[in-house]
C-alpha cells in the first residue's frame, strides 16, 4: 500500500438534488446543506426528499460480518442491536423514507457490580436522555423517530428522550433477551460465582465453567425479570413499544421483525398525525404501573417511570400511587428471580408475554384500555388482535412442546396465581429509621419466613458497613450471621451515586443462612435482588437520614405486611436494652451522627453535581430526574440569599 499517494479532490456524486426555487428561497441554510451531506453519504439524490427518520440506539462493540467480534461492547445487551438499527432502516428505505442513525451507548450494571463504575450508572440514565434528545433535536427536519435499547440504563434513558417528543411520532423497539445455556447458570445466579466460592460451595472448576456458559447467546438483556426484562415490558405497557415486542430472543427472526413492524408503525403515525403526546398520557403512565405490579417487576422502575413521566410533561407517580396500585393489582407472572416457578424471559416471551399479562388485567378491569398506543389504536384494539392471533396460539405452543412449560403455568389468571402462593410485589415501609420512606419487594421475601396471616417479622443486631466493600468482605468472611440485620450506609445519591448492590443480596442467597439476614441500605437493588432487602431508605446517611446513626448491635426490628402491603423499620434497642420503637425514635433525635459518614472517596465530580440536582428536583421520589424550573428557582433563591448577607 503506497501511504504517500494522498488524492486531493474527488468528482463527488452524480445527477441533480431536486430542489426547488420556493426550497431556496425559504429553506434554512442547514436543510439545503443536510441534503448535500445525504448524497455525499451515498443517498440517491432521486430519493432524498423522503421523509426523514431517525433511528437512535444503544449499540456498542464492533461485529465483523460473520458476527465475529472485532472489538466487544460493555454488555450483550447492546452487541447486536445495529442488527435492529439495520433491519428498520432497510424496511423504512423501501417505503421512501430517509433513515438517519445516532447512538448513544450505555454501561452494564452486571459488570459495575461492586466497583466504583458502579458510581456513574444512574447518573449515566440522565446524561444519555440528554445526548439522545439533543441528538434528536439536532435532525430538525426528523419527521420520526425510533429508539432502540434494551438494558438497565439505556432503555429507561432511550424512553425518557422519546417522552419528550411531543407531536413528533416516536416508536420504542427493545432489544429483547439472551437464552439460557442448555446446560448451566442463568445470568443472576451466575454472579455469586465468588461468594459460593468464598464459602467453599462450589470448585474452581465449576465457576469457571459456569461462568464461561451464563450468557448463552451474544445479544440481549439478561434472562431474569430485572430492570432491563422491566424496563421492556414497561415500554409495551406505556404503548410505547409494539405489542408482543418486549422479550423477544435476540437474534431471532421474530425479534428482527420488530424492527420491521415498528418501522411501518411510525410512518404510519406520521400519516395519522400521532405524536408522542397522544401516546404518552397519565392514563398510560397509570397503565405502566398496573403492569410493573402484575409482573412483579424491578424496584428500580421506581425511579425510571417518574423519570419518564416528568420528560412527557406529565405527573410524576408518588410512592402512594405505587402502594394503591401494588394493593388492587396480583402478581401474574412466574419469573426469575421471584418464583416458584423461575422461568427465564425468554419462556415468559414465549407465554404471551406483555400482551398475555394485559388480557388477563382487562378481564380484571384493571387496565385503562383507551389508550392510544404507537399502533394508531387504542390498547383494547391491540388486546382483540392479541387474543385471536395465529402467533399468540403459535408461540404458546412451542413452549409447551420444546419446554414441557404450560403457558398458564407463567403468565396466571388472578386465581390460578393466587393458589400458587404469588402475592403482590412492592411497599412501602415507614419508620424511625426510615421517616420519608423506603422500598422492599415484599413478593421476594422468602415464602417460609412468612407466617399464617401473611407477616414477615425479623428482629435483629445491627451490622453497619460505610462501604460496599467492608460488607462484602463480612459476608465472605463470615462475620455476618443468621439473625443479623446488615446496614450499608453513605451509598445513597450523594454518597456512591445511589450505587446499586446486587453483589451484596446475591452473596447471601448464596449461604444456607442467608434468608435469616436482612438489608437495610440508603442504595438500590438490583431487580434479580431476593430477600428481605429494604432499600431507598431517605433521607439518605449523609442527608441527615438517622440510618446514619446506628451502631453495631443496636436492635433493629423489620415488619412486613405482605397482604396489606405495609411495612415498618424501626430502631427498638440498643446492644444492651430493649425500648421500643418510640423510645428509639427519642433516642434517635438525642444521637449524633456516626463521625464515620462521608462519601466514597472514588465518587466522581460529575456524580456530585447529579447528586446536587436531582436532590433540588424532588429526590429519589421524584425519580432522580433534573428538574429545570425547580433547579432555577433553588439557584435564585441561593443568590438572592448570598447578596443579602
Amino acid at each position: 500500500m503506497e501511504l504517500g499517494a494522498v488524492a486531493t479532490h474527488a468528482p463527488g456524486p452524480s445527477g441533480q438534488l431536486p430542489i426547488t426555487p420556493e426550497m431556496l428561497l425559504t429553506q434554512p441554510s442547514g436543510n439545503l446543506f443536510g441534503l448535500s451531506m445525504n448524497v455525499g453519504m451515498g443517498w440517491d439524490p432521486a430519493h432524498v426528499l423522503g421523509p426523514e427518520v431517525l433511528i437512535l440506539s444503544t449499540h456498542g462493540g464492533l461485529r465483523a460480518p460473520d458476527g465475529s467480534a472485532i472489538a466487544l461492547g460493555f454488555h450483550t445487551g447492546h452487541w447486536e442491536v445495529g442488527l435492529l438499527v439495520a433491519e428498520a432502516a432497510r424496511e423504512l428505505a423501501t417505503r421512501g423514507a430517509v433513515p438517519f442513525a445516532g447512538a448513544c451507548t450505555d454501561p452494564c450494571d452486571g459488570r459495575t457490580q461492586g466497583t466504583t463504575g458502579m458510581f456513574d450508572s444512574l447518573p449515566y440514565r440522565n446524561d444519555a436522555a440528554i445526548v439522545l434528545r439533543r441528538l434528536m433535536r439536532s435532525l430538525p427536519t426528523r419527521t420520526g423517530v425510533l429508539g432502540i435499547a434494551t438494558c438497565d440504563k439505556g432503555l429507561p434513558a432511550m424512553m425518557m428522550a422519546l417522552a419528550s417528543a411531543g407531536d413528533i411520532p416516536t416508536v420504542l423497539i427493545p432489544g429483547g433477551v439472551t437464552l439460557l445455556p442448555e446446560n448451566g447458570e442463568d445470568a443472576g445466579k451466575v454472579q455469586t460465582i465468588g461468594a459460593r466460592y468464598a464459602q467453599k460451595q462450589i470448585t474452581l472448576e465449576y465457576a469457571a465453567e459456569m461462568g464461561c456458559r451464563a450468557c448463552a447467546t451474544p445479544g440481549g438483556g439478561c434472562q431474569f425479570l430485572g430492570t432491563a426484562a422491566t424496563s421492556q415490558v414497561i415500554a409495551e405497557a406505556l404503548g410505547l413499544a409494539l405489542p408482543h415486542s418486549a422479550l423477544a430472543p435476540s437474534g431471532q427472526p421474530i425479534w428482527l421483525d420488530a424492527a420491521r413492524r415498528s418501522a411501518r408503525a411510525v410512518l404510519r403515525l406520521r400519516q395519522l398525525g400521532l405524536g408522542t403526546a397522544s401516546v404518552l398520557t397519565q392514563a398510560s403512565i397509570e397503565n405502566a404501573m398496573v403492569v410493573h405490579a402484575a409482573f412483579g417487576g424491578s424496584t428500580n422502575l421506581l425511579l425510571h417511570l417518574p423519570a419518564i413521566a416528568h420528560a412527557a410533561g406529565l405527573r410524576r407517580p408518588s410512592a402512594a400511587d405505587w402502594a394503591r396500585i401494588n394493593r388492587q393489582v396480583p402478581r401474574l407472572v412466574d419469573a426469575l428471580p421471584n418464583g416458584p416457578g423461575n422461568y427465564a424471559t425468554v419462556q415468559v416471551f414465549l407465554a404471551g408475554g406483555a400482551p398475555e399479562v394485559m388480557l388477563q388485567l382487562r378481564r380484571a378491569g384493571l387496565l385503562n384500555t383507551s389508550a392510544i398506543t404507537v399502533t394508531g389504536e387504542t390498547l383494547d384494539r391491540n388486546l382483540d388482535w392479541w387474543e385471536h392471533s395465529s402467533r399468540r396460539q403459535r408461540l404458546r405452543i412451542n413452549l409447551l412442546d420444546q419446554d414441557g412449560i404450560d403457558p398458564d403455568d407463567v403468565v396466571m389468571s388472578p386465581d390460578r396465581a393466587r393458589s400458587r402462593g404469588l402475592t403482590s410485589t412492592v411497599c412501602f415501609p415507614v419508620g424511625n429509621l426510615a421517616p420519608e420512606g423506603s422500598v422492599i419487594k415484599s413478593t421476594s421475601i422468602d415464602p417460609a419466613l412468612i407466617d399464617e396471616n401473611g407477616i414477615y417479622k425479623h428482629i435483629g443486631p445491627a451490622r453497619v458497613f460505610v462501604t460496599e466493600a467492608a460488607a462484602i468482605n463480612a459476608i465472605k468472611t463470615g462475620h455476618i450471621v443468621a439473625g443479623d440485620v446488615l446496614v450499608l450506609i453513605c451509598s445513597g445519591p450523594a454518597g456512591a451515586g445511589m450505587q446499586e448492590i446486587y453483589q451484596i443480596t446475591a452473596a447471601l442467597k448464596a449461604l444456607p443462612f442467608g434468608k435469616h439476614v436482612a438489608v437495610l441500605t440508603d442504595a438500590r437493588f438490583s431487580g434479580v435482588s431476593t430477600g428481605a432487602c429494604i432499600g431507598h431508605i431517605s433521607p439518605e446517611a449523609l442527608a441527615g437520614g438517622q440510618i446514619g446513626k446506628l451502631h453495631d448491635g443496636d436492635k433493629i426490628e423489620i415488619v412486613i405486611d405482605r397482604t396489606n402491603l405495609t411495612g415498618t423499620v424501626n430502631l427498638i434497642g440498643n446492644s444492651t436494652h430493649t425500648f421500643g420503637p418510640w423510645q428509639g425514635s427519642r433516642e434517635l433525635e438525642q444521637r449524633s451522627a456516626r463521625p464515620d459518614l462521608r462519601p466514597h472517596p472514588d465518587l466522581p465530580e460529575d456524580t456530585r453535581l447529579w447528586a446536587a440536582l436531582v436532590q433540588a428536583s424532588g429526590g429519589i421520589w421524584g425519580g432522580c430526574v433534573y428538574d429545570a424550573d425547580a433547579i432555577v428557582s433553588l439557584l435564585a433563591k441561593g443568590r438572592l440569599a448570598a447578596n443579602s448577607n
